[in-house]
């Protein structure tokens, strides 16, 4: 019998999916692994909390890309992984001012709704077929090395004709697209189509590169899923998987600092809990931030490469999220309803801050609150910074903010939902602040930067060579899927920038035969 040991050592920081995911894959690899997470729940913006018996999802509440050659299908079959999911049919319910309409697998309602759309949507699922199809062959966008080139121009010519019908699309914008098929002039299928950029590119028809926004407006088709015990059990799984593999998950652990030595990082500090004022050294041969730059800027500090340093200094911060954890009454709220509601409340002026809202309920027999009740995330899109200032100058304007955000998210609700508001029974909301204390994300932005053009998309590098980003900084970007995409990605950056060096352990009674024959 043999087996192998790597001393290579690798520390993950933040135990978001994108983390979890790089580490189960280089602890499969062989690789000594450690997630340092500051929470005491893995998931990051992904995670499920506890409160007063309810488990409630911290922030994202759907995950797509199960589907056979999408990501987590791909992991899950690495990883040898069963994830704890089942499909979530209709993804959601759009409600418009005029209008509703379910997405579904099969489109058929946004068809009934929207029937000149039809040749539009035939068009998108060729694109987002073709994009699905890259991204389960390895799609390293922007290449980093001489490697991800040559793996990109494979994929090119292992594709070819057909990937040539991409490059307008990865050219242009969303908005170009429905102008080409007559469709921009169309204001409530321009709304509609903005509502779900929204919330998977962060950005809408107008700005949005085409590419993306043709795989962006595929989740409800390719299956989104409900997971059990809500959307931290990904993170859970993952977990169980590092453990399982000899790698470590440790909580409680929040780093503070990233030590650098001659241009290549050593190792990371870390405090145990918010109170603590001793640092324990964590070496590292290979360091993986589950951050956003400005936080990794920070963690270095004057160790801060110079091209990291101007791109948090220039780039705009990205949006953040005001969301409501609510406890409500199972038997209130309409019967025999979709589990998860995006509410557009006006047809008029920017969406986000209250003009686009999503709603995700646990199922009834989800066991995600006490008898009787459901556990509800309630999210809308914001900006950060004012919450900042108003919480520094007038902190009872802060306040008053947050309640009158609250207030009207509850009305917008009760409207779509009748009997909502009298269902409540439990009320927590937070804004960008809350985020960053509980995440540690600057600002508490979430989300990602707004995919706007392929050549803006941000790569895993961050000037220091044994120093990478896994997250949805990095394209592609948000959801579980993009972020897992992305830690694909960054695994193999490591196991190429760091080759395993595997010393073989032989049984004392295979070396004596040897020896004898």
């Amino acid at each position: 019998m043999t087996g192998t040991h790597d001393s290579r050592r690798i520390v993950i920081i933040g135990a978001g999916v994108g983390g979890l995911t790089t580490a189960a894959l280089l602890a499969q690899a062989g690789y000594t692994v450690t997630v340092l997470e500051g929470q005491t729940y893995p998931g990051g913006c992904a995670g499920t909390f506890y409160h007063q018996g309810y488990r409630f999802d911290a922030g994202a509440t759907l995950a797509g890309g199960f589907q056979p050659g999408g990501p987590h299908a791909i992991v899950g079959e690495q990883l040898g992984i069963e994830w704890p999911i089942h499909p979530c049919e209709p993804a959601w319910v759009v409600h418009l001012p005029d209008r509703k309409v379910a997405l579904t697998r099969d489109n058929a309602d946004v068809l009934a709704k929207f029937p000149e759309t039809e040749v539009f949507w035939r068009e998108q699922n060729k694109i987002a077929d073709l994009c699905w199809s890259l991204s389960g062959q390895g799609l390293p966008w922007p290449p980093t090395n001489l490697a991800e080139l040559m793996q990109l121009a494979k994929v090119g010519l292992a594709n070819f004709p057909a990937d040539l019908k991409a490059i307008p699309f990865g050219l242009g914008t969303v908005s170009g697209w429905l102008k080409k098929h007559g469709l921009d002039t169309n204001s409530p299928f321009v709304r509609f189509i903005d509502a779900q950029l929204l919330i998977s590119a962060q950005t809408v028809s107008q700005s949005a590169n085409g590419l993306y926004g043709a795989t962006a407006l595929d989740l409800a088709r390719q299956g989104v899923n409900h997971v059990e015990g809500g959307i931290g059990g990904l993170a859970e799984t993952l977990v169980e998987k590092i453990h399982e593999l000899g790698g470590h998950v440790l909580y409680r652990q929040r780093v503070t600092r990233i030590k650098v030595e001659g241009r290549q990082v050593t190792g990371v500090y870390a405090k145990k809990g918010i109170r603590a004022t001793h640092e324990e050294f964590f070496p590292a041969d290979f360091v993986v931030g589950n951050l956003t730059p400005w936080s990794l800027d920070h963690l270095l500090g004057e160790a801060s490469p110079k091209n990291l340093r101007r791109e948090v200094a220039g780039h705009a911060a990205g949006f953040g999220a005001f969301v409501l954890h609510v406890g409500v009454e199972d038997a209130k709220l309409p019967p025999n309803g979709a589990d998860h509601h995006q509410i557009i409340t006006s047809m008029e002026g920017p969406l986000g801050e209250g003009r686009s809202i999503f709603v995700s309920m646990s199922s009834s027999d989800s066991h995600r609150a006490p008898t009787g009740m459901r556990a509800v995330t309630i999210t809308t899109h914001t900006a950060v910074q004012q919450w900042w200032d108003l919480l520094c100058q007038n902190p009872e304007a802060y306040q008053a903010q947050k309640d009158g955000y609250a207030e009207r998210m509850i009305a917008a609700v009760d409207q779509a939902l009748p009997g909502f508001r009298s269902s409540t029974q439990l009320l927590l909301p937070g804004s960008p602040v809350t985020y960053e204390f509980y995440t540690t994300r600057h600002l508490g932005m979430v989300g990602g930067f707004p995919m706007k053009s392929l050549f803006a998309a941000r790569s895993p590098r961050t000037g220091i060579a044994n120093l990478k980003l896994v997250g949805d900084s990095i394209f592609p970007g948000q959801s579980t899927a993009g972020v897992t995409l992305g830690a694909i990605r960054v695994a193999k950056l490591v196991q190429h920038t760091l080759p395993i060096k595997q010393v073989h352990i032989y049984q004392r009674s295979t070396l004596k035969e040897s020896s004898s024959t």
